[in-house]
């Protein structure tokens, strides 16, 4: 009976050792996710090494590992901002972003985990209020790709010092007041305006120009005919033979003797 209680208990303290053999191998190693890097702290201090993707070694029960993510990542924002002149625009941006290598274990120690809503969203806001500033409402929406540069690069500078790297910065919208609108489609409408009465002037001047020119030409013309006559009697003569078609006239004579032509040629012909 000692012996069997005897072997029951040798029993468990080898399982009771073999599980905590295994529970210390678990805490010897950590593995690093792919697109990750490893944040290492000892009795709770950060180090400032990280570790890379991979299969690392650890000291068991004495530090601990948090991964952070180093992939692309994005986050969309929206909000309202004044231009140069005073008017309201609300806007809706999406930025591309990541977290350098190097940078996971201070922003892990001075951020956190949420470094997206602490760091990045109020970065964005106030990037974009500040360029907003320096445009006009008009502005904003012609020169679209020079604003969207500026506030990368002013949002770069304030988040850059946190080891974070903004990829792509996109204005997906801005949108104003209706008055502002209404006040852009009226300039619009009348611009075309502008340009219909510009072209039509410009239409007329040269019909005008067209006409001139032709009426120069018929005075010419007639001067031409003029000293003609002038030098030659004949001339009219030589006008009429030269458009006549061919034909004789139908009837011929003045008020008191006319003659019927076509009669006079049915008759020649029988």
């Amino acid at each position: 009976m000692k012996m069997e209680r005897k072997k029951i208990i040798r029993i468990a303290l080898a399982v009771v050792a073999v599980l905590l053999v295994a529970l210390l191998a678990m805490n010897c190693f950590v593995v690093i996710e792919a697109g990750h890097t490893g944040v290492v702290m000892t009795f709770g201090a950060v180090e400032d090494t990280v570790l890379s993707e991979g299969l690392h070694f650890k000291a068991p029960f004495v530090q601990n590992v948090v991964q952070m993510n180093n992939r692309t990542q994005k986050t969309e924002t929206q909000g309202t901002a004044s231009s140069k002149d005073l008017q309201i625009v609300s806007y809706v941006v999406a930025v591309n972003y990541h977290v350098n290598d190097s940078s996971s274990a201070s922003l892990y120690q001075n951020v956190g985990m949420d470094y997206g809503s602490v760091i990045i969203v109020p970065a964005i806001q106030e990037s974009i209020k500040a360029v907003a500033a320096q445009f006009t409402a008009e502005e904003l929406i012609t020169k679209r790709q020079t604003v969207g540069d500026q506030i990368k690069v002013a949002l770069s500078d304030k988040i850059g010092t946190y080891g974070i790297t903004v990829e792509i910065f996109n204005i997906v919208n801005f949108d104003f007041s209706e008055e502002f609108n209404n006040a852009v489609e009226a300039k619009q409408t009348a611009q075309q305006n502008a340009l219909k009465a510009e072209q039509d002037l410009a239409r007329i001047e040269v019909e005008a120009k067209q006409q001139i020119t032709q009426a120069e030409a018929e005075a010419q013309s007639i001067k031409l005919i003029q000293e003609a006559l002038a030098k030659s009697p004949d001339y009219v003569e030589y006008i009429k033979w030269s458009k006549w078609n061919g034909e004789l006239p139908s009837v011929m004579g003045d008020s008191s003797l006319l003659i019927d032509m076509d009669s006079l040629k049915q008759e020649v012909a029988e």
